[in-house]
């Protein structure tokens, strides 16, 4: 890889369905590569298959993972106005009837295409009768974007709406419609009116069964929760994210800093429980109980206070996670893990592999 970003994914690396439906014997049947720092040493990466996570992490070791379950986000409709075709990206619900939105066109294969936008307030007739309105553009967009909206969303019970009329969200790569089961994880908790959920799935648990976190917890590491609910991913621009809620119990923060003062380490499973964790995190990577809006950007300038390791997905060239990629493993990891990835085809996106990240190995605890 000639520099972060500067490469091109390979179409035939691209997952185009889940490991189940490619032949895979199951969700946890796909490939695991690990990147690992060693203190004072070089950057060291070996291959895995996922079910072998117990045996790479150690008793004491800390997984994070989200428990925020996938809407069903994705709903046709036509704007009032002109007629035409949109599909409703629903993202992030901020009031009882006001969401952030995104419009795109369908492109005729199943999938949506970036739709421009002349910047009018348009109203979208959606399937099922329920109107959208847009009210403004969301605030803080790069280049004068108005890919996301604010928007009134006129449904007495939105979740139920989705629920009925909507489908997961999906893009080109991806081969088919799938029921909304397939985009939920081992861990997501049932949807709640107030939060919402996630417009898109936290895929780096997609892998996890209930065996596999069984065999986790007999080997001694533990399991904490954090909520974070995602927005609507920026597959074309890659723009930074956006305000996202989120919750860390007061339960996770006392594990997590019981284990860094034991010298365990804390891996978060997916960049939303990174988020979620350092922007509870005081600048000594103490955790705090919080919940609330974060509009955190983790780069390699900010650096993190608190995880030791990341479990993720591989992101595509000039995605906005990379820097946080960066910002835990350091450039030459990275460029080192993704140069073998492309190298041993590892398949992207949240039906792909998974690439577990320790930045720097601490000493076990003596206890």
């Amino acid at each position: 890889m000639d520099g972060l970003g500067d490469w091109q994914l390979p179409p035939e690396l691209e997952a185009d369905a889940p490991p189940e439906e490619r032949g895979g014997s199951g969700r946890d049947d796909v490939r695991l590569l690990v990147a690992r720092q060693p203190t004072n040493s070089t950057p060291l990466v070996t291959h895995h298959a996922f079910r072998e996570l117990p045996a790479l992490l150690r008793p004491g070791d800390v997984l994070v993972v989200n428990t925020s379950p996938t809407l069903s986000a994705a709903v046709d409709g036509r704007i009032t106005e002109t007629g035409e075709p949109v599909v409703a990206h629903f993202s992030t619900r901020q009031r009882e009837s006001e969401w952030v939105v995104e419009l795109r066109s369908p492109d005729g294969r199943g999938s949506t295409r970036r739709r421009p936008h002349d910047g009018s307030l348009v109203t979208v007739r959606l399937t099922g009768g329920a109107r959208l309105s847009l009210v403004a553009p969301v605030d803080g967009q790069d280049g004068g974007s108005r890919r996301l909206w604010r928007a009134c969303f006129a449904a007495a019970e939105p979740l139920a709406y989705l629920a009925r009329y909507g489908r997961p969200i999906r893009y080109a790569y991806t081969s088919a419609d799938r029921p909304s089961d397939a985009y939920q994880t081992v861990f997501a908790e049932p949807l709640a009116s107030a939060t919402a959920g996630s417009a898109e799935m936290p895929s780096a648990a997609r892998p996890f069964t209930t065996e596999l976190v069984t065999r986790l917890v007999a080997r001694g590491v533990l399991v904490v929760p954090i909520t974070l609910h995602t927005g609507v991913a920026s597959i074309e621009s890659h723009e930074p994210p956006y305000a996202e809620w989120f919750t860390v119990p007061e339960v996770t923060a006392r594990v997590v800093n019981g284990a860094r003062a034991a010298g365990s380490r804390v891996v978060a499973v997916g960049t939303t429980a990174v988020r979620a964790l350092e922007s509870a995190a005081d600048p000594d990577g103490t955790v705090r109980a919080r919940s609330g809006w974060t509009e955190l950007v983790i780069t390699p300038e900010r650096g993190v206070r608190v995880v030791d390791g990341l479990l993720t997905g591989f992101h595509e060239p000039r995605a906005s996670h990379l820097m946080m990629l960066e910002a835990v493993a350091g450039r030459a990891l990275l460029d080192r893990s993704y140069a073998e990835a492309l190298r041993e085809g590892y398949l992207w996106h949240e039906f792909g592999d998974l690439h577990l990240i320790l930045a720097e190995e601490r000493a076990a605890s003596t206890g």
